[in-house]
């Protein structure tokens, strides 16, 4: 798969970013990849791109690279390390997963890399759980969200938080920062739900048990799929439009890697216009624009068992 790596970095005559590690710059802060373009367009948001449980943060950086300097946007990667953020995944857990990225959106921002005060923001597997609680707890500083092959999320519902909106009784709980108003600005976040087509195995790292498979479905392709219907929902009682969609991508499992060289799934979070040259897309045809990813998209208005 390497290999395929190197292949789909060679396929456009895009100059490459610059890709460096970015240290803590203080105990307790957080480290970072990022993919640095030599020209930052200042109208443009950079895209945060959170790593899984296996803590790629350079990988992720890697595969948005190029794509997103071809808009001159950087492209930030955060490093949750497992000793310092075990449970980063709920973003408000030990060590406040969801401050420390904000800590570092305004270092980056002091040091002329970010250009503007909100951020696309993108998530992959436990990355995703990241994601979506941390555009709950601050859609003010979104303009975008992309999760993808989440293992589980917060529904926008009364129940207790992890599982939905309502805090926790136990004692003082961050989470009860996430009023109606916010969640109103989250539902206004156009919202891109992206899942494997074949991420249907109930693997060890799945989150399972009769609640939570209650809730939101046996395996990762159906829960994403009722979270966006949740969304939808969610968002109609409230009298807003949707924003939320969602798409499988074809003859993908649960690997980032394969993903975005299969799936094509930097298409869906970083769309680029390529009008000016002929491509081939990743379905064989030539396009004039090659701005969609090769994906099915699901009607996610349908029930789903």
């Amino acid at each position: 798969m390497m290999a395929l790596a190197i292949a789909h970095a060679a396929a456009s005559d895009e100059p490459a970013a610059n890709l460096l590690f970015r240290s803590a710059s203080e105990t307790g802060g957080l480290a970072c990849w990022l993919a640095v373009p030599d020209s930052v367009a200042g109208d443009k948001s950079p895209l945060v791109a959170v790593h899984g449980i296996r803590r790629d943060a350079r990988q992720q950086a890697e595969l948005f690279a190029q794509r997103a300097n071809a808009l001159g946007r950087p492209v930030i990667a955060p490093l949750f390390g497992e000793q310092e953020w075990p449970r980063y995944q709920q973003a408000i857990r030990r060590g406040r997963a969801d401050l420390a990225l904000i800590a570092l959106m305004g270092a980056l921002s002091a040091e002329g890399i970010c250009r503007t005060s909100h951020f696309e923001l993108f998530g992959f597997s436990g990355g995703a759980q990241f994601a979506h609680r941390f555009a709950m707890m601050h859609p003010q500083l979104i303009n975008r969200l992309t999760v993808a092959s989440a293992g589980w999320y917060t529904f926008p519902d009364s129940t207790q938080f992890p599982f939905g909106l309502s805090a926790r009784t136990d004692g003082p709980d961050p989470w009860s920062a996430v009023t109606e108003d916010r969640i109103r600005r989250f539902l206004a976040i156009p919202t891109q739900v992206c899942v494997g087509a074949d991420d249907t195995l109930r693997d060890a790292n799945l989150r399972s048990g009769d609640r939570i498979d209650a809730q939101q479905g046996q395996n990762r392709l159906i829960r994403g799929i009722r979270w966006a219907q949740a969304l939808k929902r969610a968002a109609e009682e409230r009298g807003l439009p949707p924003r939320a969609a969602f798409f499988a991508l074809s003859a993908c499992d649960h690997r980032f890697l394969q993903c975005v060289l299969r799936g094509g799934l930097d298409r869906i979070v970083i769309p680029v216009d390529y009008g000016r040259r002929p491509v081939t897309g990743r379905c064989g045809r030539q396009c004039v624009t090659c701005d969609q990813p090769c994906k099915t998209r699901i009607d996610f208005l349908k029930p789903v068992s």
